[in-house]
């Protein structure tokens, strides 16, 4: 089995020496995309604003496989505060309205660049 390291110019750098995404076989493995506007380079502070460039680093990562959130197998969310909890999931329930795919949410101490979500998925490609 060969790995294909897919990465998008429409999302923001990796922040450290890995790939946006790679695909093995007819899945898509997204490295955790943290909340950073690609335009700007910036985070924005709001946990839900947060949460939607997540999302939307996720969207157009898959788009270079022609994936969609239809796709999306697996979802993993980090975050800074349980306490966030139902925010996330108002705006996450916005991308995943029919689809539910499979999902862990956590709390961890620290996100890189003191973000307060993070979103990594598996997707299968058609």
């Amino acid at each position: 089995m060969s790995l294909k390291a897919i990465n998008s110019s429409k999302a923001p750098k990796a922040v450290g020496p890995y790939s946006h995404s790679v695909k093995v076989g007819n899945l898509l493995f997204i490295s955790g995309q943290l909340p950073i506007n690609p335009a700007t380079g910036e985070m924005p502070e709001d946990v839900q604003e947060q949460t939607k460039y997540s999302l939307e680093n996720c969207k157009v990562i898959m788009e270079e496989v022609n994936a969609t959130l239809d796709d999306v197998v697996k979802a993993n969310i980090y975050i800074k505060d349980m306490d966030q909890f139902g925010k996330i999931n108002e705006v996450y329930g916005e991308y995943f309205k029919d689809h539910k795919p499979a999902r862990a949410c956590v709390e961890v101490a620290r996100l890189p660049k003191d973000a307060l979500v993070e979103i990594e998925m598996i997707v299968e490609v058609k």
